[in-house]
Formats: structure tokens, C-alpha cells, sequence
């Protein structure tokens, strides 16, 4: 499967097993979603399970966490992230401490699935990375895949999990990897060993990190898009270094045994994402490693990630972390 089959498939999975998941949003309905991922749900499961919603990101979400309370286990679709703000305050100020306000009385059972990220010349409002902001928020969980086998086990559990999950969907990779250059042809999901995903239902374990692969030199904590960016970079690069790859694939909750373990052997650690640097999810990490870590480190921790600018779209490339920067953050951390 791509990636968007594998979510759709998950959604398909999730409203069989349960009759109280409902999808809901922008054109998810008859159109099937601007990149089709709720194709074919609404004539499957009916108008009253997949809905179109108007274009008020505010209502959709105050409309799923009430929803939510009272027994269902509603699905929202924000069109792209960067259309998130508007509901900013029904996520941080409502689903986010519902469970905790309430004393466990009620819990909003929302997952709020959303594409982000660049990478397809989409320009300032349409290739944001906003995960960061609701990292911040104790309550809400944060969940990014980098596969379609990841994509469906992760969004199933999301949708069986009793807490609000943001699950941020990297546009990039929708119908495949590709290299880390914008102008090679995509590789296609076709052929890729973590495209084979299993019919039915089955779950991947929110808050475990997988290890793409290993090496001795250098740990490298990364997610979504750049997880192919920085394994196609590895790849090219002749005197690339020996990496222990790590994929958070959940931001929160983190694996923090995973990554301290491999900086642990590696001595080194390089913090790759596309959002912007300052307060991006790298400076947690980093300071995690910092703190737990120190006295394993021969180099100072350093990051590679967008620039805090907006978005730019004739610029994308040079915003976008690639296999330039990531050269060049590579040797200078082994010389480090």
C-alpha cells in the first residue's frame, strides 16, 4: 500500500470494528478528502458516520470533543495543518484537560488527523510543521508516521486511544519515498519493505521508537519526511558515517529509553526536522540528551532544521533540510 491507502484502510478498519468512529471534515465525505485519504468511507458507512463539515477548523473540533465526551470516537480531518490555529483553544483548552478537569469523568477520544510538512511546492500556507505547539501541551499525544505499515498501526491505536491524538500525516510521503534531492524521481512505495501491510486490524504501540538502522558513529533522531531525507542522504554520501537511524515516530509520548541508549554507544547525537529551529521539537530533544547523556557525548548535540522564516515557496529546497546541510552537519559533528 502507499500511504494513503494504508490510512484509509485504517479508517475502513477502525469504523468496521466500531460503530462509534466517525469521520469528519472538509470535504471528507463525497469528495473523498483533498488527497483522497476518506475515499469511499461515506458510501461504505453512511452520511451519519462521514460527514462534510463547513470550513471552521474552531467548530470541527469543538463539535469531535463533544462528541467525544458523550460516548463516540470521532475522527476530524483538518484539511492542512497550517489551517490548525483556529482551533487551537478547543485542543489545549478543552481536550486537552477534559480527563484532568473532569477527574476522569470524561475524556475526548478524538484523533485529529491532518497532513503537514513541505516538500511539494505547497508555500507558506500549505507546508507548515506545527507539532511542536502541541508538545508543549500536557494531555494531547502527538503522533507522526513515516510508512504506510506505520501509518496504519499507528492511526489505529490513535483511534482506540481514550486521550486526544494529534496525528500528523507527512504530505511528502503520501505515494511514496523518495531521494533527498527534490528533482530525482520519486522511488514509489512499490517493492518497499514497509509498504506491505497486513489486511485487518493490528496496532503499532504509541510512544516506541523504531530503529531504521544501526551504526556505531552517530545517532540520529528524526520523524516523518525527514526520516527518507536522512536515509537516502546516508546512502549517497561516500563518507557518510556509520548511524544508528531513529525514528520517534511518536513525539509525545517519547521514547526516551530508545534514544538514550543509542547515544549512549554512539557518543554523538544530530537532531533532524523541517520545522522551524527556535523552540522546534529538536530543542526538547536536545536538552533530553543533554541532561541524561552528558557524560557519554564527544561532540556537542547539534540540529539541522528549517529556518525561522516563513515558509517560502521558489526557496523551498533551501528551507527544506537536505542532503547539503545534512553533509555538512555530518562532518562537522564527527569532527567535532
Amino acid at each position: 500500500m502507499t500511504m494513503i491507502q494504508a490510512i484509509n484502510d485504517a479508517l475502513d478498519v477502525a469504523m468496521q470494528r466500531d460503530d462509534t468512529v466517525t469521520v469528519m471534515g472538509e470535504d471528507v465525505g463525497f469528495f473523498g478528502g483533498v488527497f483522497r485519504a476518506t475515499a469511499g468511507l461515506q458510501a461504505k458507512y453512511g452520511t451519519s458516520r462521514v460527514f462534510d463539515t463547513p470550513i471552521s477548523e474552531c467548530g470541527i473540533i469543538g463539535v469531535a470533543i463533544g462528541m467525544g465526551a458523550y460516548g463516540l470516537r470521532p475522527v476530524p480531518e483538518i484539511q492542512f495543518a497550517d489551517y490548525i490555529y483556529p482551533a487551537l483553544d478547543q485542543l489545549v483548552s478543552e481536550a486537552a484537560r477534559l480527563r484532568y478537569r473532569s477527574a476522569g469523568e470524561f475524556t475526548a477520544p478524538l484523533t485529529l488527523r491532518s497532513p503537514f510538512g513541505g516538500g511539494i511546492f505547497g508555500g507558506q500556507t500549505h507546508s507548515q510543521s506545527p507539532e511542536g505547539i502541541f508538545t508543549h501541551c500536557s494531555g494531547l499525544k502527538t503522533v507522526i508516521p513515516s510508512t504506510p505499515y506505520d501509518a496504519k498501526g499507528l492511526l489505529i491505536a490513535s483511534i482506540e486511544d481514550n486521550d486526544p491524538v494529534l496525528f500528523f500525516e507527512p504530505k511528502r510521503l503520501y505515494n511514496g519515498p523518495f531521494h533527498g534531492h527534490y528533482d530525482r524521481p520519486a522511488k514509489g512505495w512499490a517493492g518497499h519493505p514497509d509498504a506491505q501491510v497486513p489486511e485487518g486490524h493490528y496496532r503499532v504501540e504509541i510512544g516506541k521508537a523504531r530503529v531504521v538502522r544501526e551504526g556505531s558513529d552517530l545517532t540520529i533522531l528524526t520523524y516523518g519526511t525527514m526520516v527518507h531525507v536522512v536515509a537516502s542522504t546516508l546512502d549517497e554520501l561516500e563518507d557518510a558515517p556509520k548511524a544508528d537511524l531513529i525514528d520517534l515516530r511518536s513525539l509525545i509520548p517519547l521514547d526516551i529509553e530508545t534514544i538514550e541508549a543509542s547515544v549512549k554507544k554512539t557518543g554523538r547525537c544530530l537532531i533532524v526536522h523541517e520545522a522551524t529551529r527556535t523552540s522546534g521539537f529538536g530543542a526538547e530533544l536536545s536538552a533530553l540528551v543533554q541532561e541524561r547523556c552528558f557524560h557519554h557525548l564527544e561532540a556537542p548535540v547539534q540540529r539541522v532544521t528549517g529556518f525561522d522564516t516563513p515558509y517560502p515557496h521558489a526557496l523551498e529546497w533551501a528551507y527544506f533540510p537536505g542532503p547539503v546541510r545534512l553533509a555538512q552537519a555530518f562532518k562537522q559533528i564527527m569532527k567535532d
